[in-house]
């Protein structure tokens, strides 16, 4: 394997005294969350993506070009990368190896010595050392110097020092990583091959030098390659396969202030606006200064240009930041070498100087790029002037999406059966598909702080329309009015009246479709729900099954079966032929199993015992893993384009449940 070449290296040698020790690992095992966010499957794929972020860092100062991410057949990954490899020599505070000090002390590593990693994703340097620590064992494989050099781990303790086991090729080196996820700390131990993907892709993009493999070697053996030379204009070009672009992508690339800023952008005929920025790879679902740079100068260098060629008449309607917007899709990467992160989850950027550095190339750049293209300047102008106009004809039913008074129920949804406590942080609000299902859930609910908004019908498809048609959707100003938040650019998350906002539809297609439905409007216009998890997927059972006077609810065919053996019964797959039914029913030895076909079914009772007792109900919180994934899937799924909906559909078709 060849070493890359490093095109902006650092000027310090990477030895044991680049790494600087901060803590030593304690109660990651007791406290995973506070580490990896949750113990879950989205924990879980948390920690390949923490060991890929170190080979990403040494990619990010030249010294890797070539990464390999492996699932392999007994459940454990592999991550290779043909960096520098992680110093072996002794470490001159911890007398050890210095290979052994990362992989075994929190806050260990070359991140916290600027003349090694200029800039790095793995900000806190826990990453490889928590992933030792949540493994059933690790091993860990160092080709430098010629040399090969070997450790393994058990639940993040050595089992023998660091040895040397053999010689490198000349010119090889790189760190190879293969984990065990501990059975004892996750809910689930099983990688997605998809997740992953997703992960491996969006780095691929943002990193054009980067040719990032994954393999799956458990059954079906699905194999990807991930290499983009035209980097975030090849990922805007993805993220728009179902829409109709107005142009061809903008690219802007330079440095500011000691801060390298990439740019690509385009418009669409779509009316989403579809902005996504990172800092040092890491995805900042919740912007920061950044954005904010990129937003300001993007309205005013537009503006300025549309007045300066007389695009706009003077005394026609203003145009607005969100006017500018409207049907743009673009991808902001900056790389900041010392990150100002809020919070834990590195979610959003605090670095004022960033605004400025981002503010000032992009309007030079854009200004340029509109001189020289006046045509395009035109097109985009005249796209600001529509979504204006739109914004001006929606205004009078945007008032209806303006926050109430708790104690002013003539605003609020008639079919909406409100809660009596006005506290939103103990008040949940389930919107349920049907009148039927939406009367069982008001008599069985808690009247107290459960509040049920019935929905007729499925609502519009907000996907292909404009904001004045998406307020003329009874059903979705309903929805406004309930949640009393707002809309759009003006939603505020912190003015909604519930703390939890629980769908609850019928476990048939029909039912995924009015969820999808749901889900898409949430997502486009009320984002800020999602990402602060408020949003929730309500769970009802599948069957219930009674023998004599006991009863038992089952979610899925799996647990039905699961109640049938402990039960003592031979339960048949539901999806056998009707021939087969007799001898079902036979084995079924006076257990009686009801198959709900919908909410409606259920009596009130019933539906609060199963569905809404936050007791004893299991509900799915909906999270926003990657915003460019969420936004490529909802456009695949609910946009004009047939065909990406066809090949998604073949390609997912295994993991559909027909018998609904």
């Amino acid at each position: 394997m060849a070493k890359a070449k490093a095109k902006t290296k650092t000027s310090k040698e990477y030895s044991a005294r680049s790494i600087n020790v901060l803590k030593g690992l304690e109660a990651v095992r007791k406290r995973p969350a506070m580490y990896i966010g949750d113990v879950s499957a989205r924990g879980l794929h948390h920690l390949i993506n923490e060991v890929v972020d170190n080979s990403i860092d040494e990619a990010l100062v030249g010294y890797c070009d070539k990464i390999k991410v492996t699932i392999n057949k007994d459940g454990s990954s592999t991550i290779e990368d043909n960096g520098r490899g992680i110093p072996v020599d002794i470490h001159p505070v911890e007398k050890r190896s210095a290979l052994e000090v990362v992989m075994t002390v929190l806050h260990a590593g070359g991140k916290f010595d600027k003349s090694s990693y200029k800039v790095s994703g793995g900000l806190h340097g826990v990453g490889v050392s928590v992933v030792n620590a949540l493994s059933e064992w690790l091993k860990v494989e160092v080709k430098r110097n010629g040399k090969t050099y070997f450790q393994e781990y058990k639940r993040g303790l050595p089992l023998k020092p660091v040895k040397e086991i053999g010689k490198a090729k000349r010119g090889e080196s790189g760190t190879t990583v293969t984990f065990m996820p501990d059975k004892e700390i996750f809910k689930t131990t099983e990688f997605r091959f998809d997740t992953l993907a997703e992960r491996m892709r969006e780095l691929a993009y943002l990193n054009k030098n980067i040719t990032i493999k994954i393999k799956d070697t458990r059954n079906g053996g699905e194999e990807e390659t991930f290499h983009f030379k035209g980097g975030l204009i090849e990922f805007v070009k993805y993220l728009d396969a179902s829409r109709q672009p107005l142009h061809k992508t903008i690219y802007i690339e330079g440095e500011k202030d000691n801060t390298p800023i990439e740019v690509a952008f385009q418009y669409t005929d779509s009316y989403a606006e579809n902005i996504f920025s990172y800092v040092n790879n890491i995805n900042t679902h919740e912007g920061g200064t950044h954005l904010v740079g990129f937003k300001t100068s993007l309205t005013r260098t537009l503006n300025n240009y549309a007045y300066k060629n007389k695009l706009i008449k003077e005394g026609k309607i203003s145009l607005t930041g969100d006017d500018f917007r409207e049907g743009l899709t673009a991808v902001i990467s900056v790389k900041v070498a010392e990150p100002q992160f809020e919070g834990q989850t590195k979610t959003k950027l605090g670095n004022s100087e960033t605004k400025s550095a981002v503010e000032t190339l992009v309007g030079e750049k854009i200004a340029e790029y509109l001189e020289e293209n006046p045509s395009i300047g035109k097109k985009v102008i005249e796209k600001c002037m529509r979504a204006a106009e739109a914004r001006e004809a929606a205004r009078k039913a945007r008032d209806l999406s303006r926050r109430k008074n708790a104690l002013d129920n003539l605003n609020l949804p008639g079919k909406l059966a409100d809660c009596s406590i006005t506290d939103p942080e103990h008040c949940e609000i389930y919107i349920v598909e049907g009148d039927s299902a939406g009367g069982s859930a008001k008599q069985g609910r808690d009247r107290k702080f459960q509040a049920i908004l019935p929905l007729r019908g499925k609502i519009l498809n907000v996907e292909k329309a404009k904001m004045n048609r998406i307020l003329e959707n009874n059903e979705i100003r309903a929805i406004i009015s309930a949640i009393g938040a707002g809309l759009g650019a003006e939603f505020s998350e912190k003015e909604s009246r519930y703390g939890k906002i629980i769908l609850m539809t019928d476990a048939d297609v029909d039912g995924s479709h009015i969820r999808t439905l749901l889900l898409t409007f949430l997502y486009r216009h009320m984002k800020e729900l999602i990402t602060a998890g408020k949003v929730y997927i309500a769970q009802p059972p599948l069957y219930k099954i009674k023998k004599g006077k006991e009863e038992f609810y089952a979610y899925d065919e799996d647990e039905r079966n699961k109640i049938l053996k402990r039960l003592k019964v031979n339960g048949k797959s539901d999806t056998k032929k009707k021939k087969s039914e007799a001898k079902e029913n036979k084995d079924l030895k006076g257990v009686n199993i009801s198959r709900y076909k919908g909410l409606g079914e259920m009596n009130p009772e019933q539906l609060w015992e199963t569905t809404m007792n936050p007791e004893t109900r299991t509900v799915l919180q909906v999270t926003l893993e990657s915003a460019a994934s969420a936004d490529k899937i909802f456009e695949t799924l609910m946009g004009d384009d047939v065909e990406p909906r066809k090949n998604f559909i073949e390609k997912h078709a295994k993991y559909a449940n027909l018998d609904v």
